[in-house]
């Protein structure tokens, strides 16, 4: 009989042949409980409690038969912790939160449990299984929070917008029971899971089901066989990942428009064998060379329930590597045609690297050369900049670019702007940056547009979305449960804050990120990435992107945007071979211009966040400024509502502060376009559909030339033989940095090679945020070199001639710093 009390809440499978079913609270009953999976009833010999693993992986903690609690937490492909590395804590409101971290009693230790590795903690249960519930959540040593999986049952979610979990003294485990089968399940098959009765021999099933839904075997599912639109001669293959389809049905025609005559007929591909290696893989070979043409696929499935298929929805390949436009069709391309990339250029070592990020219309929209407006709105126009004399990056000295996202995105027209963060296909260059989509001139124009960049000495990287996808979703369309986060109910995780976020761990997933970068640096030449909201792909996939990547091209950038709206991984990523753009540089340089902000965590900045966020300088890119948010001039500005556009003296004294800090900071340093000539957007916070604010005004650059020259010369300098002291490899040794601090100041001087370990040649740096001259107390650590030892190359306004760096003069024991300045010196000696 099945006790009134107990309610079915979840169900899932572990194969094709076991799963888990979840009750709303743990079974006491002398018998075990009896289910049915639609038609098929559970015999009960095929009903066992779950293992703890079951318990662990889905709740964080189990009980065991002796009263014990134990808490868990696996170390499988989707871990973000390294046991070898990291130590990592038991913390709750058991033991006040923060004060667990760093003590034994707390620590969790490496173990097997049913034959998987995992971190353990165990203790008498009495403690945490109260009522109303703890809250617990598992943190390393270095007070990094491992946020718990979007799909775990037991989170709770508090005022501060915190994700934990929750111990419930209902559900310790033994609520969850495994049944085996005898003929394995078909994916394709919607199935229920219900209470069942034997009674004289009939079954009776009553009360509400919950859906079967597949488990963590099924994200696993992979595949190695080519997929996409494969031409070979006279013959064109179609492949499609879609594990969980009925049909897939693929439509050609030869012209746009036939797309929708009457007569198209569908072309049915066949479901590849598991046991070739093709699991999932959907397939079809037509003798037919189909360069050119236009395709797309309709995917068929259930048509209920979370994970439900959409067949009146045309769905763009995931491979295609070119389209007409957001909802397909793509284009067949012959990789004969396609070609190879740039193969000329060599990338700047990652420490040599000065980016400035930039948006491709926004560059070439006002450029000053002759381009028609269909041009200026892609890569044709953006060439022809670039390779014009006065191309201003090329002559403020940036040897790298950051382009925004150009992957096709979810536009709605050629003429729309956008930034280009809501992704529809990974392989195909945006339509609308093409002078002629249909024909995927795309694909030439973007070639040569990285070839004229490398051309000047300039390296390109990427900004990639794979973190989620824009609208329409065709890989929702493919399958919604292997390809996107979702929670216990089935709702879609929106930790990106654009609606969906996409299931990186899931192997198809993870291997369609990688071949989306492996083709962009093969066909075009890309020299590297910034990943959009890395923190969503988790660390484990980006050290697999990382290897593969590296295994193509060994001195590839690879740069993580290291948060989301669920945590922040910059910690974790230190032991990887990713760099992090540092937000909290960001934050605290406009803070310190106004006079707001620590000496010492200045310091610490100077230093390239070293410990915590970066375990090598190159792991942080530095920048005041980036496409989100008000640009650095609107930000810091003293007009009234954020508008820097009429810059004040103070305005443009503080941006030569900020200039000058960032590029005497150790760490990659990164700019906005525009930046050095005070770009404003009139104090608008959220520009990605404002074309007219975004394009980049050139007159500005000679109406704030003094400014303009000033980033130049920073970055000149830092690109120079000396230079070098600040374009550090490897951490410095202790003695490298001297610093001197004035008491009740944020002003300070430091000195660079101060123990001389890196040859004779010292830098001195002093600066002066307050509104008020200042001296800052260097004793004879400076002045007691004499005089005729130091000779001053840059202050606040401008760098000083050459013939000047033959002028000395003597610093004294009190260094003298104006308001609102700062001043740059060399010793040689």
């Amino acid at each position: 009989m099945v006790p009134s009390a107990h309610r079915i809440v979840r169900a899932w499978l572990e194969s094709l042949t076991s799963g888990v079913v979840e009750l709303d609270h743990d079974w006491t009953g002398a018998e075990g409980p009896r289910f049915s999976l639609g038609e098929q009833c559970l015999a009960p010999s095929a009903l066992a409690p779950a293992p703890p693993l079951a318990a662990g992986r889905a709740y964080g903690y189990f009980l065991n038969a002796a009263g014990q609690l134990t808490f868990v937490l696996p170390l499988g492909h989707d871990s973000n912790v390294d046991p070898a590395r990291d130590t990592v804590y038991v913390a709750g409101d058991f033991n006040d939160w923060q004060v667990a971290i760093g003590q034994e009693e707390w620590q969790m230790h490496a173990a097997e449990l049913d034959g998987e590795p995992v971190l353990l903690w165990t203790g008498e249960a009495a403690r945490f299984l109260v009522a109303g519930g703890l809250r617990f959540k598992f943190v390393t040593g270095e007070h990094q929070w491992l946020v718990p999986r979007g799909d775990a049952p037991n989170l709770v979610r508090d005022d501060m917008g915190n994700t934990n979990r929750v111990l419930d003294p209902h559900r310790t485990g033994w609520h969850l029971w495994q049944f085996t089968l005898t003929v394995p399940l078909d994916l394709a098959e919607a199935r229920m899971v219900m209470w069942a009765e034997i009674a004289g021999g009939t079954r009776a099933a009553f009360m509400a089901g919950v859906p079967l839904v597949p488990g963590r075997f099924f994200y696993e599912l992979k595949s190695d066989l080519p997929l996409g639109a494969i031409v070979r001669g006279n013959e064109t293959v179609f492949r499609l990942f879609a594990p969980r389809a009925r049909g897939v049905a693929l439509f050609i025609v030869r012209e746009l428009a036939r797309q929708e005559a009457p007569e198209l007929v569908p072309f049915p591909l066949a479901r590849r064998s598991d046991a070739d290696g093709a699991a999932g893989v959907w397939e079809i070979a037509l003798n037919q060379n189909l360069h050119g043409w236009f395709y797309w696929y309709i995917v068929d499935g259930v048509r209920e329930g979370a994970g439900k298929f959409v067949p009146e929805v045309r769905v763009l390949d995931p491979y295609a590597l070119a389209t007409v436009g957001r909802e397909g069709p793509g284009i067949v391309l012959d990789q004969m045609w396609v070609g190879q990339g740039d193969r000329n250029f060599r990338t700047p070592a990652w420490h040599d690297l000065i980016i400035a990020e930039a948006h491709v219309r926004d560059l070439a929209a006002h450029a000053p050369v002759k381009a028609t407006a269909e041009e200026r709105r892609g890569f044709a126009g953006l060439k022809k900049w670039v390779e014009s004399p006065e191309f201003h990056l090329h002559g403020l000295g940036v040897n790298c670019v950051e382009l925004q996202p150009l992957h096709e995105f979810d536009n709605a027209t050629t003429e729309e702007y956008h930034w280009g963060y809501m992704t529809n296909n990974f392989f195909a260059p945006e339509s609308s940056y093409s002078l002629a989509p249909e024909k995927a001139s795309g694909v030439r124009e973007l070639q040569e547009l990285i070839a004229a960049f490398h051309a000047r000495g300039i390296a390109v990287i990427l900004d990639v979305v794979f973190n989620h996808v824009g609208l329409p979703a065709h890989l929702l369309l493919i399958d919604r449960i292997y390809y996107f986060e979702q929670d216990a109910s089935g709702t879609l995780s929106n930790w990106s804050g654009c609606g969906n976020d996409l299931r990186a761990r899931s192997a198809m997933a993870k291997r369609l990120i990688i071949d989306s970068c492996l083709h962009f640096i093969e066909v075009y030449g890309i020299d590297g990435f910034r990943f959009d909201l890395a923190e969503l792909l988790g660390v484990e996939v980006l050290r697999d992107v990382e290897v593969a990547l590296k295994r193509a091209k060994p001195d590839v950038v690879l740069i993580a945007e290291p948060w989301s709206f669920r945590g922040h991984i910059a910690g974790a990523l230190r032991d990887t071979g990713w760099a992090s753009w540092n937000d909290g540089y960001r934050d605290f340089l406009r803070d310190y211009v106004r006079a707001a902000g620590a000496p010492e965590r200045m310091e610490y900045f100077l230093r390239g966040s070293p410990w915590y966020f970066a375990k090598w300088p190159a792991q942080t890119v530095n920048y005041t400024e980036s496409h989100d948010d008000r640009t650095w001039i609107d930000m810091i500005t003293e007009n009234p509502n954020n508008d820097g556009y009429a810059p004040t003296p103070t305005d443009r004294h503080r941006t030569h502060l900020m200039a000058a800090l960032l590029f005497m900071s150790l760490g990659i340093p990164m700019i906005a376009a525009g930046q050095d000539f005070l770009r404003s957007k009139h104090g608008v916070n959220n520009t990605y559909l404002r074309g007219d604010l975004n394009a980049l005004d050139y007159r500005r650059l000679y109406r704030f030339l003094g400014t303009h020259a000033y980033f130049a010369d920073w970055i000149a300098f830092r690109r120079s033989e000396l230079g070098r002291l600040l374009r550090q490899q490897s951490r410095p040794s202790e003695g490298f940095f001297q610093f001197f601090h004035l008491p009740g100041s944020p002003a300070f001087a430091v000195i660079y090679n101060a123990d001389q370990s890196q040859g004779p040649a010292r830098l001195l740096f002093a600066i002066n945020p307050t509104g008020r001259e200042v001296t800052i107390p260097v004793g004879e650590a400076v002045a007691g070199s004499g005089p005729g030892v130091w000779k001053q190359l840059a202050d606040h306004e401008r760098f000083f001639s050459s013939d000047r760096h033959g002028v000395t003069e003597p610093v004294e024991p009190d260094l003298y710093v104006s308001a609102l300045g700062c001043g740059l010196w060399l010793s040689a000696e």
